[in-house]
């Protein structure tokens, strides 16, 4: 095949990008839209950029050098990127490649004054937009120039700004080639940026438009700041004309200049309201032939608009997709179930699958649809209550759609059955056996569930599975288990409502809920202090264990002394608890029982910073601690007046939290339990599949819906275009931070905390485990690489019920997401740490190994000099 060096832009079409870049088929594809005017123009193709590249052997190896090198090395990335930047600039244009150029640069007119840009294959995509990443050239003028500045965009493929972008978005340097977009110059009064959504809230109704005098290069390099036209609804809502005293404007011999506004003209609109609207509807019709919201760089010329760029806006948060035309507001479901993070498609499917409520998916994550509970006034006053008590931020973020009063539409409240409607739970006996009963259902059904399943391939699996998945609804939707979660979480409110009032005391509850009894998540940590017991006297298994780097270390552990003992223990412990992980409402995600070396670090450290016998000591300190706490409650109680019948009221509700709270941890074991069954069955099916060379990795039914997979087991076939294609989506939405409310008009709503007694510079979050303390910040983001020692405090994104055995071992907890009755805050109360969480950017906020001070029982930490 011949290489073609140049192609005209109006050639380019979205099949083109590996030749032209993402900035070039954009361009192309705009000068196609009737009504839009582009300059015209060419591009310099990446075969040409790969010509060059091939004529200087050395650039290979330095490429592979900068890909071994770790994203965060700023001197590394600075030094190499800056070697191989001056030897692609140092590389002569080829002659068939220059005399190409020249050629289409004659067709333009060779004095044509011309914007060089570049355009690599990996930018402006709808999942990478490389914004700003590599090198644009104004006002170029004649051959000389223009091969110049060609040979500069060439280089700026390895800036240092672009190897960080690509190494932190795990792209490979040798798969991205650099095309270049020689244009027409255009010369503009006027010139800026158009959004098609608002970048900041995310609504897709709301347009804003940046708009300075002379070139787009003023506004792109700080040096004016801009005036700002807000549009919705077909009228400007707002403007803010700024006062712009200096401006970029093209030289006649080339290139450009910076030059002063004159005072008369600073503060008068670079636009005027007609025009700004005018711009928007021409806006609205990229995007719409695009079909995502558009970044637009747009020039004003004689009152006409020219495009120069357009790509998609990556930061946004994709919408949940409806076909109604009607107002929606969605939950993030992930904000509580504690995992934040995108899930692959098989694990979005199966929760959809099993879950109580219907859910919809956007960028990985899934939400529920509140817009009906908060339409009817009474089931609204429910859901914000609930929610509140929960999460504060999300109830805030709803009470900000709702105060605007347009957005959601009035209903007549629901009827009494109502699925949003609570269950009674006054009527539930304060009897332990009720928890028993509930405990023993889950089990049971869990045991006909492994036992049935073994039976089922091929395409009855799947069929066994869909009602495998009604009596997982059925099992989560017991009423006797519902009411036993509500009783004790009523019961919690209750205490700290009345003992707050009574006693001025807050959160009393967290002391009485110690060593509560039947709490799996908690068990679950004190259990691997156990493990940390049994291999303790062991240095040689404590050696070996310290340089575990593969899944198989249980084989080779029995050859040690004291091995065999050790694996025993972790076996038990994996009979028991190895089906969690973290993230682990997503199927896909890689269990412990499949991954045990994620539980080293925390075994290690429970032996270097615990004594034996620790987890039954800590289980006894706990429940005395709480029985101390409820004798002073009471005696404080009845020193009041009708003291006698509060101190009664009381003991009867201490009773039932320490009855019923514990299990409020029991479904979520119950359910993952459940999915590490379905997994395992799955699996098997992924590798007869492979067996059979219908796939390639059995891990590539994750990115497959459980449909399909089904579709695929039925077929014998697969679409591998599909599975890669979801890939890529699926590294997108790693960039992505779900928002805790969504509105179909794309807004992202995260609320805000309504508190002025917080010192000046702390964080603010939700108080859920009483208490203060100081210590050393552990920034933690992956349990796999946590080592902590007494005293520390663990600030994380998120914790699930995974996260627990590491609670032990710590002093306090700060999380970014999290609610009241969230997985984490239970187990910090459950193991009385001080901890405050919903801190906003908290990992980012706090560096690892500062010391702070988390005040847990008014919801803030402060960071220590």
């Amino acid at each position: 095949m011949t290489e073609q060096y140049v192609r005209d832009l109006d050639e380019v079409d979205e099949t083109r990008i590996s030749m032209v870049g993402g900035k070039g088929v954009h361009l192309g594809a705009l000068s196609r839209i009737d009504g839009i005017r582009v300059p015209g123009g060419f591009c310099v193709t990446t075969d040409a950029f790969r010509q060059v590249m091939a004529e200087e052997p050395a650039v290979g190896d330095r490429l592979e050098r900068l890909s071994q090198v770790d994203p965060e090395d700023r001197e590394a990335i600075r030094a190499l990127s800056a070697e191989i930047r001056h030897a692609v600039e140092g590389i002569a244009i080829p002659d068939d490649i220059a005399k190409a150029i020249t050629r289409a640069l004659g067709e333009l007119g060779e004095r044509t004054p011309c914007a060089v840009r570049s355009s690599a294959t990996a930018e402006d995509l709808p999942t990478a937009s490389f914004a700003g990443q590599q090198d644009t050239y104004l006002n170029v003028v004649g051959p000389v120039a223009v091969l110049q500045h060609i040979s500069r965009c060439w280089a700026s493929t390895f800036t240092e700004r672009a190897v960080t972008y690509r190494l932190r978005n795990g792209i490979d340097h040798r798969t991205v080639h650099m095309a270049v977009v020689v244009q027409e110059m255009v010369f503009p009064q006027a010139s800026g940026i158009l959004f098609t959504a608002d970048p900041v809230t995310g609504n897709r109704k709301v347009a804003t438009v940046d708009a300075g005098f002379g070139l787009g290069e003023a506004l792109v390099s700080g040096l004016v700041n801009p005036d700002v036209f807000t549009v919705r609804d077909g009228e400007v809502v707002s403007r803010t004309i700024s006062a712009k005293q200096r401006a970029i404007e093209a030289v006649p011999a080339g290139g450009t200049r910076e030059v002063e506004i004159a005072s008369q003209r600073q503060e008068e609109p670079a636009l005027t309201d007609a025009q700004a609207l005018r711009l928007v509807e021409i806006g609205r019709r990229i995007e719409a032939h695009f079909g995502r919201p558009q970044d637009i760089e747009w020039c004003l010329v004689d009152d006409d608009f020219r495009i120069v760029q357009s790509r998609p806006i990556t930061t946004l948060f994709p919408v949940p997709e409806t076909d109604d035309g009607e107002n929606h507001v969605y939950l993030s479901v992930g904000h509580q179930q504690m995992m934040t993070d995108p899930m692959k498609p098989l694990g979005l499917s199966v929760w959809q699958l099993t879950a109580m409520a219907p859910m919809r998916e956007a960028g990985g994550r899934l939400f529920v649809d509140a817009t009906r509970r908060l339409a009817s006034p009474a089931s609204r006053a429910s859901l914000l209550d609930i929610v509140g008590r929960g999460d504060p931020l999300t109830r805030d973020a709803l009470e900000t759609v709702l105060d605007r009063g347009d957005f959601i539409p009035s209903i007549p409240d629901a009827s009494p059955g109502h699925p949003g409607a609570v269950l009674p739970t006054a009527s539930i006996e304060t009897d332990p056996a009720i928890v028993t009963e509930a405990i023993e259902r889950t089990r049971a059904s869990l045991a006909a569930l492994e036992r049935d399943i073994r039976t089922k391939t091929g395409p009855e699996l799947f069929d066994y599975l869909l009602e495998a998945f009604q009596e997982h609804k059925r099992v989560l939707g017991d009423p006797l288990s519902l009411q036993v979660i509500m009783a004790g979480m009523e019961a919690t409110w209750w205490l700290n409502d009345k003992l707050l009032e009574w006693l001025g005391e807050k959160n009393a509850a967290d002391t009485l809920t110690l060593s509560a009894p039947d709490n799996i998540t908690s068990e679950m940590g004190l259990a691997l202090l156990d493990v940390a017991d049994v291999i303790r006297p062991h240095p040689e298994v404590v050696e070996f264990l310290q340089g575990v780097e593969d899944e198989d270390f249980l084989d080779e552990l029995a050859e040690r002394a004291g091995g065999a003992e050790a694996r025993d223990a972790i076996e038990a412990y994996l009979d028991r608890y190895g089906m969690r992980c973290a993230g682990e409402i997503d199927i896909t995600r890689p269990r412990w029982r499949e991954r045990p070396s994620t539980l080293v670090p925390a075994i290690l450290d429970n032996v270097r910073n615990f004594e034996p016998g620790a987890a039954e000591r800590r289980f006894e300190q706990g429940r005395q601690k709480a029985w101390e706490k409820e004798q002073d409650v009471l005696s404080r109680l009845r020193a009041l007046p009708d003291g006698d019948q509060k101190a009664d009221e009381t003991k009867r509700m201490i009773d039932r939290v320490r009855t019923f709270i514990g299990y409020r941890e029991y479904p979520k074991y119950g359910i993952i339990s459940r999915y590490f069954v379905y997994k395992r069955a799955l699996m098997a099916e992924a590798e007869r599949l492979v067996e059979a060379g219908v796939m390639a990795a059995p891990e590539d039914v994750f990115y497959l819906t459980f449909q399909e997979v089904h579709d695929v087991v039925r077929s014998n076939e697969v679409d591998e275009g599909l599975i890669l294609q979801r890939k890529d989506a699926f590294r997108s939405y790693l960039a992505l931070t779900p928002p805790r409310v969504l509105t179909s008009d794309g807004e992202a709503l995260d609320g805000a905390y309504r508190r002025d007694n917080v010192p000046a510079g702390a964080l603010v979050g939700l108080p859920v485990s009483a208490g203060t303390v100081e210590g050393r910040a552990r920034v933690i983001l992956d349990m796999a690489d946590a080592d902590l020692v007494a005293g520390d405090i663990l600030v994380t994104t998120f914790t699930d019920p995974s996260w627990s055995p590491l609670f032990v071992g710590i002093a306090g907890l700060v999380t970014e997401v999290g609610g009241l009755m969230t997985h984490g805050a239970v187990i910090a109360r459950e193991y009385g740490l001080p901890a405050v969480v919903g801190v906003a950017q908290a990992t980012r906020l706090i560096r690892d190994g500062q010391r702070i001070r988390v005040h847990g029982s008014d919801g803030y930490v402060e960071i220590l000099p």
